[in-house]
């Protein structure tokens, strides 16, 4: 079986042995990112994406050794995910893609087609010819190959409902079996399929959560909690076994998000795992396509840790993903799909240091097998290093960062190219390949990946520390990261710029007009340059939500928004700008590129343009990755480079 599985999905791999990795080998997209066996088996289906970003699928005949359909869609619309909902049929969720820097965002489409690519059928959403009303499916019913429940709701109208339908996967049909009386943004079943607990924004007050619960099939439904934007939240994931508690990740009694399980009669949360400084989440047994039993969990802070339990009941499972941890040590180990009967397990190992690799496990014999390499051309050999390193802030928060260094080298008196995350509030740096860090470092830059205060995953109150802080407290967190390593004697002070990406520009051009002595140069790519602009353009103050957000981690405060909007204060800035936009980006418009260059040309302050039609929130297109990494190396030489060093 081994042999049959590597030459059926080698089919794409070109053998790359080269001695330095090009920009072009870091731009080429991921040969494949999912794959999901069929319950029986037979097929494997893999999801790819193309040179233009969208994503496509490949199902293969394990038997045959060949690719049996190929689906793609155009424009905008891209696979957001794939599930076997039988043998012989894929469910497929569509997204929107607006932009290489942020989350797609999902259509409400769910499309159906047999692995042989036959009777492919849109079954919801405004292109269906049945289920006209967005969806999602909340359990694939594993004992019924016709149908799955899918929740529907209609966006944006007061007084709409969440309704639980059954929905025949061949020909769209649904039909009606509850409805919860609020718009669920999540809702869950129990392990008899009936909906039981769901989770959505109030009707009459944007700005708070409620879940909700109900006994059984025939109780009426009840508000358990409500929650507001800073408070802290159960997120139901799953019932146990015994169908009467609930599992899920909460922060109601600690700062960071812990495992918890709920009994919903008496709201009473026990904790399960908790790590006081960085949210963990659930590792879980698989059984007949159900999430059987919590049986560890997982968490990233220096080092990514997995913990299981010892009283669980299904200790085979257990067993499994903990003899696979010790056959990956240092690595991330996940089990993307399984067969019905457990014989198979698809699983994905990967670090910072290594791409990720499929594999599957034969549970039956003890097995596993080398599947691919999901980016074969990326020899992990020839990555520059990436470690987790942690720091103090100024005021005494420790501070997490993601560094990453050149090969070869010694880490001492490098340049820095400091590179903020975008967001910023819920994102962080992980442990994982960051192709801008590692193109760098591969020139000869260190690049330090703050997790400066207003990053997710550190706590609730790390996280909104960085509420309207945008420009201060966060900035600061990033200077002294990079004084840190200075200090260390890794940086030169005199070799430093900074870079980043959506809120990463607008925290790299603010970072240099804070400290415009440290900081040589400064790249802004898709940056937020105006904080007032947020409020105008773009696709956050379209909806109500957006604005809830904004006012939240921003404010409205006239005077803060000036003070803490980089392009108010260019007289203070003296390093070079390089503006790198897309033209059909909708999360931060153009309008905040195009401002930023007016002003510096009434200064006659030096700066650098590059713009890409057809490219939203980041690039997807491999040669605008590879012209922009080119055009920032360039940039990045001209004021820190080795020349500058021996000047």
């Amino acid at each position: 079986m081994r042999a049959l599985l590597i030459s059926c999905l080698f089919f794409a791999v070109v053998s790359v042995q080269a001695a330095e990795l090009t920009l072009e080998d870091f731009a080429r997209p991921s040969q494949f990112l999912e794959i999901e066996i069929s319950p029986s088996g037979k097929y494997l289906a893999a999801t790819s994406r193309s040179e233009e970003g969208n994503v496509y699928l490949n199902v293969i005949d394990i038997k045959s050794n060949k690719i049996i359909s190929v689906r793609h869609f155009t424009g905008r619309d891209s696979i957001g995910s794939i599930d076997w909902a039988n043998n012989e049929r894929l469910l497929i969720t569509l997204v929107r893609d607006i932009g290489a820097l942020e989350q797609p965002v999902g259509t409400g489409e769910i499309f159906a087609v047999n692995a042989d690519g036959s009777n492919a059928r849109m079954l919801t959403g405004y292109r269906s010819e049945t289920e006209k009303d967005p969806a999602q499916v909340i359990n694939y019913l594993p004992d019924d190959d016709k149908y799955v429940l899918i929740t529907t709701s209609t966006p944006n109208r007061k007084g709409s409902f969440s309704l639980v339908k059954r929905l025949n996967i061949e020909n769209g049909r649904t039909r009606q079996v509850a409805r919860a009386p609020m718009r669920s943004s999540g809702m869950i079943t129990d392990n008899n399929g009936v909906a039981r607990m769901a989770v959505g924004e109030d009707q009459d007050n944007d700005n708070e959560m409620v879940m909700m619960y109900r006994k059984d099939e025939k109780s009426d439904w009840v508000t358990l909690r409500r929650y507001g934007q800073r408070d802290g939240s159960f997120l139901p994931i799953a019932f146990l076994a015994d169908n009467k508690r609930v599992v899920g990740i909460s922060d109601t009694q600690t700062d960071t998000k812990a495992l918890s399980v709920m009994d919903p009669e008496t709201g009473k949360e026990e904790i399960l795992a908790h790590h006081p400084k960085v949210d963990v989440t659930p590792s879980f047994s698989i059984e007949d396509g159900f999430l059987k039993e919590v049986i560890g969990a997982s968490y990233e802070y220096d080092t990514h840790e997995d913990v299981f339990f010892a009283d669980v009941k299904d200790k085979t499972f257990s067993g499994y993903l903990q003899s696979l941890k010790a056959a990956f040590p240092g690595k991330k180990i996940a089990i993307n799909s399984a067969t019905r009967d457990n014989s198979i397990l698809v699983l994905t190992t990967r670090s910072a240091n290594h791409p990720p690799e499929f594999y599957l496990f034969d549970t039956k014999n003890n097995q596993l097998s080398f599947l691919l390499n999901g980016r074969p051309w990326m020899k992990s050999e020839l990555l520059a290093e990436t470690k987790a390193i942690i720091y103090k802030s100024r005021d005494g928060l420790d501070i997490h960062a993601i560094l990453t260094l050149p090969r070869g080298v010694e880490a001492k008196n490098l340049p820095l190219i400091m590179n903020p995350h975008g967001g910023p509030h819920g994102p962080r740096d992980f442990l994982e390949i960051n192709p801008d860090a590692k193109v760098l470092a591969q020139h000869g830059y260190a690049v330090l990946q703050p997790n400066f205060r207003g990053s997710g995953g550190f706590g609730r109150s790390f996280l909104q520390a960085g509420y309207q802080n945008w420009g201060t407290t966060m900035i600061n967190d990033m200077t002294d990261g990079v004084m840190h390593l200075v200090e260390q004697g890794i940086v030169n002070q005199d070799r430093v710029c900074a870079y980043g990406g959506s809120y990463g520009g607008y925290a790299a051009l603010m970072s240099a007009v804070r400290e415009p002595d440290l900081y040589k140069c400064t790249v802004g790519f898709v940056g937020v340059f105006d904080l007032n602009l947020m409020y105008t353009d773009g696709d956050i103050q379209e909806r109500k939500s957006g604005i809830n957000y904004l006012e939240m981690a921003i404010g409205r405060n006239q005077e803060q928004l000036d003070a803490q909007s980089p392009i108010k204060h260019l007289d203070k800035l003296k390093a070079p700008v390089f503006i790198i936009h897309g033209e059909e980006d909708r999360r931060v418009p153009i309008i905040h590129a195009h401002r930023l260059r007016e002003e510096l040309d009434k200064r006659n302050h030096p700066y650098e343009w590059l713009v890409k039609e057809k490219e939203g929130h980041g690039f997807y297109k491999p040669e605008n990755n590879v012209e922009r990494w080119q055009k920032m190396l360039a940039f990045f030489d001209k004021y820190i480079g080795d020349k500058q060093a021996a000047n």
